[in-house]
This record gives C-alpha cells, sequence and structure tokens, in this order.
C-alpha cells in the first residue's frame, strides 16, 4: 500500500506552487471564491500564507436558495484570514435566463449557478490582473463531483491532489474556523444538500476506496471486498471515475496529423 503523504510537507509544496504559478504568470494576485465550505476555506487559507492576503479577493456568489449559514462562514472565514471580499448575488442573472427557457429542474439550476460564479470570478480576476484560485479536492477531481467549466475551470488547482479527508486535517493544521471545519460538506446546490448524501458514500469510505484504487492500483474487487468495501460502493465509485474522465480533460481536437501546439516557442537568433 502507498504510504500516507506528509501534510506538513504537503501544505508547504501547495504553498509553493501558488507562489510560483503567480510569479510564473506575471500577474497581481488571486480572486477566489468564497462558499463557506472546507475547500474554498482552505485554498484561501493555504494562498494567504503563500502570497499575502493583500494579494487574496474573496467573492461571496449566493443564489437566493443557497444557505444563509454558508454564506455567514464565508464572511467569517474573510474576516479571519483578513482578506477583501465582496458579495454579489447571482439570482437576478439565473433568473432572468430560466424565465427563458423551460422550467429546470434543480441538478441544471445548481450547474448553472457554478458556470454564472465561475464567470463572475474570471471577470473579476481579468479586472484585478490575477489568477482564479480552484478549490477542487482529489476525491471530487477523480469522481468528477465538479460542474464542467464551473468550479472546475480556475487558473490554477491547489488541493486536486488531496483527498477530502487530508484537506481535513490540514484545515486543522492551520487553524481554520472549527465551524467551517465540522460541517457536513456541500456543494450548496440546492435547499439541504449535501455531498455525502448525493453521492451515496461517506467521504471516509471514499477516500479509503479511491487510495486503494489509484494510489496502490488495486484491480481486485474479491481483494476490496475482503477490505470491508461493499460491492455496491466499488461498483459506484469506479463507475463515476471511468463515466466523469472527460471532466479531466482539455476538448478533445479532432486530430489532422499534425503536431501538437507547444506550451512555449523558443526562437534562437
Amino acid at each position: 500500500m502507498a504510504n500516507p503523504i506528509d501534510l506538513d510537507k504537503a501544505a508547504a509544496t501547495i504553498r509553493r506552487f501558488i507562489t510560483g504559478k503567480l510569479l510564473e504568470s506575471g500577474l497581481t494576485g488571486y480572486v477566489i471564491g468564497l462558499s463557506g465550505g472546507l475547500d474554498s476555506a482552505l485554498a484561501a487559507a493555504l494562498a494567504a500564507k503563500a502570497v499575502g492576503n493583500h494579494k487574496l479577493y474573496g467573492l461571496m456568489l449566493p443564489y437566493r436558495v443557497s444557505s444563509k449559514s454558508s454564506l455567514e462562514d464565508a464572511r467569517e472565514l474573510a474576516s479571519h484570514l483578513n482578506i477583501e471580499s465582496r458579495e454579489i448575488e447571482i439570482s437576478p442573472m439565473l433568473d432572468a435566463y430560466f424565465a427563458e427557457v423551460s422550467t429546470a429542474d434543480r441538478v441544471r439550476i445548481g450547474n448553472k449557478a457554478a458556470r454564472e460564479r465561475m464567470s463572475i470570478l474570471f471577470d473579476f480576476a481579468q479586472a484585478r490582473q490575477s489568477l482564479v484560485l480552484g478549490t477542487s479536492n482529489r476525491t471530487e477531481f477523480a469522481l468528477g463531483y465538479t460542474t464542467w467549466h464551473g468550479d472546475s475551470a480556475a487558473s490554477i488547482n491547489p488541493l486536486a491532489d488531496l483527498y477530502k479527508s487530508e484537506v481535513l486535517e490540514i484545515a486543522r493544521m492551520v487553524g481554520l474556523p472549527e465551524r467551517i471545519i465540522t460541517k457536513s460538506p456541500s456543494a450548496d446546490l440546492w435547499p439541504g444538500q449535501t455531498d455525502e448524501e448525493e453521492l451515496g458514500i461517506t467521504y471516509y469510505t471514499l477516500d479509503k476506496l479511491l487510495i486503494r484504487l489509484l494510489d496502490d492500483g488495486e484491480s481486485s474487487v474479491d481483494r476490496l471486498q475482503s477490505e470491508g468495501f461493499a460491492l455496491t460502493d466499488i461498483s459506484r465509485v469506479v463507475s463515476l471515475v471511468n463515466r466523469n474522465s472527460y471532466k479531466r480533460k482539455m476538448p478533445s481536437i479532432a486530430s489532422l496529423g499534425r503536431d501538437p501546439v507547444p506550451e512555449r516557442l523558443q526562437l534562437q537568433a
């Protein structure tokens, strides 16, 4: 089995990554969406430590059905980190759109909200000459438990190699508010929504199973069941990882046999 990562070293590596990517970009700072949840709180805390709280700008973007307590938690976090922040209600944008189309289910509304938030984050990033700081963790990234071109569309994703349980441990290490640490994880897509209820499996079990599948490369269903994992959980997790692989890729290109466009061009005298 793969050895657990050193979380102190992981936090230091992430801080260096955040600093390095900002220097590489030549821009002035980061813009982050503050949902009041654990992932955005940790991403913000690490960024504030890495580049300074004066280079971090938080946006709270509630929809009319968003949790009021989550908004309060986001405000508390901005105060805790001493970062500049602003609240913008996105209900007028979403309601205007859905008034023009057929009645949508709550998943469509939740996804539209996530994409509207990311659109606003990139607009503020443009105005402030900044990068958009992502908040997705490895558990969500692997399962595709993100909104395509919504919360997954940030400039960088500093937490995307940390499982949810590791995010929780580092959040305790850096002293985030206890209320944020202990609350039930939720994407706040609709009233009362929680991640674990929607996924049908706890993050504790998810992370243990994903570590065996991804980090250890275990492929034997019999061995996984002998370790206590339910067949239904194994099948669901593998199905989500495979089915949502498109969310972990750039848009597919119809190849005509040309060389890929390189990251950089190097000219010679």
